[in-house]
């Protein structure tokens, strides 16, 4: 075979991809499948119904039961755990082990631990001792336990007060995420409170169908994760802060909305994310269409070959 096997290893399967490196101490068993230019390290114990993408780590004291399937490009840190059976028991074998995905460019930091029947979505990033009992999202870094989101991988984080508090009246900055516009409008304060007014297709890209609030949301959770194929949105943190992920496929930025007086336009196409709400957060969010299932992608995969598919059209 083209790859090499350090002769301390024990590899009895014939499926192991050129340029793969097994080390000493490890030991793969005949049924698994590994890709090309992976790096197998000391003490890894790979089981039947593994499957391994090409140019994978994985590091010293790593087990992969059966059921595991790691994508290209997967990092596995030292002594990270999988697990493939919610409720083990000594010589009492399911008749199907739950099935546990990591997707391409996603990365496990060391001792995490990864409960069965997850997906670890794209380019994602789990924090070393994490401990991962459902699906994280493409591109989403979890720490702790249970592993919440505390951000999002290659998201510049911008400050919506950043550059908005220096203007003396309302404006709006560009992003480089294609289309996204941050926002801010007129306030008046005086003694009786603040006002803050704002022009719809004037200040606001588009005259809205509908609306709807966001609030009580439980701080370990996410709300949107998904874009429109023609649908516009606007976003405002009428209470509270709340964070929101805006990305074309290629650009990443990350916002916080922390005043009544800024708001956020997504248009179409464009992934959405809001997370981190404040216990007090109230967003608002005005939308351009009336409410369509079928407007909706859901899907991040199905999302980057829908802007693929676009990009091929307009070239």
């Amino acid at each position: 075979m083209d790859c090499f096997i350090h002769p301390q290893a024990l590899c009895e399967s014939g499926k192991i991809g050129r340029g793969t490196r097994v080390w000493a101490f490890a030991h793969i068993l005949p049924g698994a499948v590994v890709g090309a230019d992976c790096n197998i390290c000391d003490g890894v114990f790979i089981e039947n119904d593994v499957r391994l993408g090409d140019n994978v780590t994985v590091k010293c004291g790593v087990q992969l039961w059966d059921g595991v399937t790691l994508g290209d490009n997967v990092f596995v840190g030292p002594n990270a755990t999988f697990t493939n059976d919610r409720f083990p028991r000594s010589k009492v074998r399911p008749g199907q082990f739950l099935r546990t995905t990591v997707c391409d460019g996603a990365s496990i930091g060391a001792n995490a631990t990864i409960l069965p029947g997850v997906t670890i979505g794209l380019n994602a990033m789990v924090g070393a001792g994490a401990v991962v009992t459902r699906s994280v999202p493409p591109h989403a870094i979890v720490v702790g336990n249970p592993a919440k989101i505390v951000g999002y991988a290659d998201a510049e984080r911008r400050e919506a007060a950043d550059r908005l508090d220096a203007m003396s009246g309302p404006g709006l900055e560009e992003s480089e995420v294609a289309g996204v516009t941050l926002h801010r409008f007129r306030s008046v304060p005086d003694m009786r409170g603040t006002l803050t007014v704002g022009l719809f297709e004037e200040e606001i890209p588009f005259a809205p169908r509908r609306f709807f609030f966001v609030y009580d949301v439980p701080t370990v959770d996410t709300r949107g994760e998904h874009a429109h194929r023609t649908c516009a949105q606007f976003l405002m943190a009428t209470r509270g802060c709340v964070h929101v992920v805006a990305d074309d496929g290629v650009k990443r930025k990350e916002y916080v909305l922390d005043a009544p007086d800024k708001g956020l336009y997504l248009p179409p196409m464009v992934w959405g994310i809001q997370y981190r709400y404040s216990e007090d957060a109230v967003l608002l969010v005005f939308a351009s269409k009336e409410y369509d299932s079928g407007d909706y992608i859901r899907d991040y995969s199905e999302f980057l070959r829908c802007v693929e598919a676009r990009r091929g059209g307009a070239s």
